[in-house]
């Protein structure tokens, strides 16, 4: 019952600590800069990375809601059972989307870690950053 209250929630845990996050060091930041007159190198940078995360991993709670954005209007238009197939076509199109990007994402990831590749202020590897692709994507196809 736990496990299946995480499982169901997961994406709205892991924004909210993401969100939190940020928050923090963006304060941080400030506090610093216009208090201290000096700034952290890594405070940025690491906002930047946790604010991609967090776009991917709330992209996977909108598709789990079913909440992405689309055009009601026209969907409107047609018949209760054209309208079904409708959502159903584009829900499989979605899927496949979600698939496709998440192995190109992983296949991106591959290649950051045989590159090494590091991030300027902080020197941590890339492919933590980029891990988001393939894990929001992931999550997209598995929540439709």
């Amino acid at each position: 019952m736990f496990l299946r209250k995480i499982w169901n929630h997961l994406e709205e845990y892991i924004a909210i600590i993401i969100l939190f996050l940020m928050v923090i060091f963006v304060f941080l930041q400030v506090v610093m800069r216009y208090v201290f007159q000096s700034s952290l190198a890594w405070s940025e940078e690491l906002s930047r990375y946790l604010f991609v995360w967090l776009v991917w991993i709330s992209a996977s709670y909108v598709a789990k809601e079913r909440r992405h954005l689309k055009i009601e209007a026209f969907i409107n238009l047609f018949s209760t059972k054209v309208r079904e197939r409708i959502v159903f076509v584009t829900l499989v199109i979605f899927f496949l989307f979600s698939v496709y990007f998440s192995w190109q994402g992983f296949v991106l990831l591959i290649k950051l870690f045989i590159a090494g590749g590091l991030s300027p202020a902080m020197r941590i590897p890339m492919f933590y950053a980029y891990g988001a692709v393939p894990i929001g994507s992931g999550l997209m196809a598995i929540r439709l």
